[in-house]
């Protein structure tokens, strides 16, 4: 059973209250009026004394048969009268009850929606947040809310101040991992440098030429570890650059380098799917793909699919390849920086774990989304979804 909302319970509070307290005052009202009719005529039925057995206002004395039967008749009267007001006053009272309770739960109504209001704008607010693409994006956002100095902007203050942390959190973070990727670019290519002049002298020994290819190779290692970083670290932030950019396009250039540098089987089905983004990170987003379908295939008869097109007002690019037998709940975790299918941080020549998470970010730094499901018969199903112009 679903559950009332908290305007609905406020409302129903406002109107259980008015209408106890109208029955209240309905009910006491009821027994003074009843009291005052037993005597509302000016004469006391319950007396029996013969020396006030007069008329009032003439003082003409009667007898007792005769004030007997005018005390039954009077009496009659009375008590007509007296039921006949106190009916009135239960019928017209309680129609009367009844149309003010229902005023007051509409009133109610419109008095608690104004009291939440600042806590719809705090949900509201949130709700955008939660809802950002990408990590930390959306943390911008301030609730600002204004109006006195009460426990609801209280918790809208301490929000703001919870957001502004999370904000500097997240950019210093950022900021760290760029800076800190650029920094090591510089060694490292100053190590490329030094090991390719070692071994390209004419007179270096074999074991030399030998030990600077293996440290050229594990330096090339690290290189694409630090731009796979700066690449993500961009993919996280805020888009500078915005045209207009045909998926099918990218998607056949950087197909044809695939299929020179591999022996699988590489089809296309490409159809115009335009988007609006980054030409570099969106390229970078097709490559990423093209080599996690390589890179994870079979060896005899491996095939991968690059196919593009536009469905339900989005450009939907789609990479299919054969591979391992990939379980279903296992899939998430590729999108995660430096996880693979095993759960192992990533080591060895399988990569770092990091193209399908630049892929995500890049997607997600887009307003588009990404999905990976298994082919029954081994490998994946990988598809981009980014909106149209």
């Amino acid at each position: 059973m679903k559950k009332l909302t908290i305007r609905a319970r406020l409302t129903l509070v406002y109107g259980g209250l008015f209408l106890f307290a109208g029955t209240v005052l309905l009910a006491v009202t009821y027994v003074l009026v009843d009291q005052r009719l037993t005597r509302g005529l000016g004469f006391d039925l319950r007396s029996r004394d013969p020396d006030r057995m007069s008329l009032p206002q003439s003082g003409t004395k009667i007898t007792p048969d005769q004030a007997e039967t005018l005390r039954g008749l009077v009496r009659q009267v009375q008590e007509d009268a007296r039921q006949d007001a106190l009916d009135s006053l239960l019928t017209q009272g309680g129609v009367a009850l009844a149309v003010v309770t229902v005023a007051a739960v509409a009133f109610g109504w419109l008095v608690a929606g104004r009291a939440l209001q600042p806590l719809n704008q705090i949900t509201g607010t949130a709700r955008r947040i939660a809802g950002a693409d990408g990590a930390g994006r959306g943390l911008h956002e301030r609730i600002a809310l204004a109006g006195p100095t009460d426990e609801v902007k209280e918790l809208a203050d301490t929000f703001d101040l919870m957001l502004e942390r999370l904000d500097r959190s997240f950019d210093g973070q950022r900021r760290f991992v760029a800076n800190a990727s650029h920094e090591l670019r510089t060694p490292l290519a100053i190590n490329r440098s030094l090991v390719e002049l070692a071994i390209t002298r004419p007179d270096a020994p074999t074991e030399l030429r030998q030990l600077g290819e293996t440290l050229l190779t594990v330096n090339e290692r690290h290189e694409r570890l630090i731009d796979g970083l700066l690449t993500l670290a961009d993919s996280e932030n805020a888009l500078t650059e915005r045209t207009e950019v045909d998926l099918a396009e990218v998607a056949a250039h950087l197909t044809d380098q695939t299929a020179d540098r591999t022996d699988l089987t590489v089809s296309r089905e490409l159809a115009p799917a335009r988007t609006v983004g980054d030409p570099v990170l969106l390229e970078r987003l097709t490559q990423n793909l093209l080599e996690n379908a390589v890179r994870h295939n079979v060896g005899d008869g491996g095939w991968l699919t690059v196919s593009t097109t536009t469905a339900d007002g989005r450009a939907v690019l789609t990479v299919r390849n054969s591979g391992p037998v990939v379980p279903g709940y296992e899939v998430e975790s590729i999108f995660l920086p430096f996880q693979r299918l095993s759960r192992e941080r990533a080591a060895g020549n399988r990569g770092f774990g990091l193209g399908l998470s630049i892929v995500r970010a890049v997607a997600r730094a887009h307003g588009g989304t990404v999905h990976a499901l298994p082919r029954p018969g081994g490998g994946l199903v990988v598809t981009v979804s980014l909106p149209t112009p």
